[in-house]
């Protein structure tokens, strides 16, 4: 739909259809309060209050409803909202659905409700991505942290970037428009001011790799020569015996998977035994081949060896392959051993010792932060506008430092402002709104 298009009535259900307790639809737009009127048998809607009745069907009890009247401005997308919220059978709520399409309201597109709340003002486009982002958390440490941006964290970090930009921005144009009265700014200050920007933009842009993370999720690979407890670890971290565990080398034959909540999503994978051996079979042979392939695709390699017998020649050969990878070196068995490496994290997956540290230097490794330390998140979009704008601002630095005119250093400064707001929605096309809230589910 066309942004300048006007609008009118939508409808949807605002939870999943299916058997529930409760079933919720949502009607926004001018002719909400209308609709409601002709088909609810207690339509006296007062601001703050519900009402409990009857939803009618040329005088038919439906069934018997509790309706939210919200009044423009002050509802989810700023338009007159009503939701009604019934028993949460399929049929109900499909009737109930109809019955308010009947009476003028139209279905409503993918996340429609919360494009008119970005819309009309009601928040702005990071806030709005960051609805997408909590309906699709994968953990809870992510939901938590895309509550803070639609809480606003991230706007106030760019209009606090985007006021010191306009800052400097406007000693620049007041030089260049009324050079009588107003001095242009010293190339120092600009300089300064430039590299300070600068340095706002890569402080967002710090947790860019963990945010994506948090959507993507991450692939750790467990690897390590036969029979050293790999599969034992994969059962201890999740808490499950998901993997065959024998005394015999060469027992895991294929890759399993599954996935781990550490704050992030976790795929965790279990390999076949790295070995060269004329006597391994040609199946195991397989199984190695995809223990390689593996390794190459983590993102975090778990590298495992037997503390009761040392770091041996064939584990050192493993050992190569991760050479350029981002690995963590386990010693397991730790409770046959009382010597110990300062340089290697030791853990028990028969005990459980070490398991809990282990999970913790998972996180952090994969992450490269604490994901609680996360005050926000970013997405590919919004980073690539950041990437924009720092790079406008570096060659606005650069222009400042050979003292070039200062309206042709506007220029670059103004690049950076409207990177910006296309991050915030101040300046947004069409197909960019559409497409980012064609990810959203509709009824939201």
């Amino acid at each position: 739909m066309n942004i300048l298009d006007e609008f009118d009535t939508i409808a949807a259900p605002a939870t999943p259809i299916g058997a529930g307790g409760v079933g919720v639809i949502r009607i926004s737009g001018e002719k909400a309060f209308n609709i409601i009127e002709q088909i609810f048998s207690n339509p006296k809607f007062e601001p703050r209050k519900f009402n409990l009745g009857w939803i009618l069907d040329n005088g038919k009890k439906i069934d018997e409803v509790i309706v939210l009247p919200f009044f423009a401005p002050n509802s989810y997308t700023g338009e007159n909202v009503i939701e009604i919220q019934c028993h949460g059978g399929i049929n109900v709520v499909k009737n109930i659905l109809n019955l308010v399409l009947k009476h003028g309201a139209r279905m409503a597109e993918k996340g429609e409700f919360t494009k008119r709340a970005f819309l009309n003002k009601r928040m702005d486009l990071s806030q709005a991505e960051s609805v997408a982002d909590i309906i699709h958390a994968k953990t809870s440490d992510f939901a938590n942290v895309s509550m803070k941006n639609l809480s606003g964290v991230l706007r106030e970090k760019i209009n606090d970037i985007r006021n010191d930009i306009f800052e400097v921005l406007s000693k620049i144009t007041a030089g260049i428009d009324f050079p009588e009265d107003v001095k242009e700014p010293e190339y120092d200050y600009l300089q300064e001011s430039f590299q300070k920007i600068i340095s706002q933009i890569d402080e967002v842009l710090k947790g860019a790799e963990t945010s994506n993370i948090f959507r993507q999720g991450a692939s750790v690979a467990i690897i390590g020569k036969p029979n050293v407890g790999k599969s034992s670890l994969f059962n201890a971290l999740l808490s499950l015996d998901r993997a065959i565990v024998t005394d015999i080398a060469g027992t895991t034959r294929d890759v399993l998977r599954e996935t781990l909540d550490l704050g992030i999503p976790v795929t965790l994978v279990d390999t076949a035994g790295i070995r060269e051996d004329d006597e391994v079979s040609k199946v195991e042979q397989i199984g190695i081949e995809y223990s390689k392939q593996s390794l190459d695709e983590a993102d975090l390699v778990l590298f495992v060896y037997d503390a009761s017998q040392g770091l041996s020649e064939e584990d050192k050969e493993v050992l190569k392959l991760l050479k350029n990878k981002k690995h963590i070196v386990i010693a397991n068995k730790a409770d046959l051993v009382s010597e110990r490496n300062a340089d290697t994290l030791y853990i028990s997956a028969l005990t459980g010792e070490g398991i809990a540290e282990l999970k913790t230097d998972l996180t952090t490794k994969v992450c490269g932060i604490e994901p609680e330390t996360l005050d926000f998140v970013t997405n590919t979009r919004q980073q690539e506008c950041l990437k924009k704008a720092r790079a406008s601002m570096e060659q606005a630095y650069l222009a400042a430092r050979l003292n070039e005119l200062q309206d042709l250093i506007s220029i670059d400064v103004k690049s950076a402002i409207l990177a910006l707001d296309e991050l915030t929605g101040e300046l947004i096309t069409d197909d960019i709104l559409n497409n980012i809230f064609e990810n959203f589910c509709i009824g939201k």
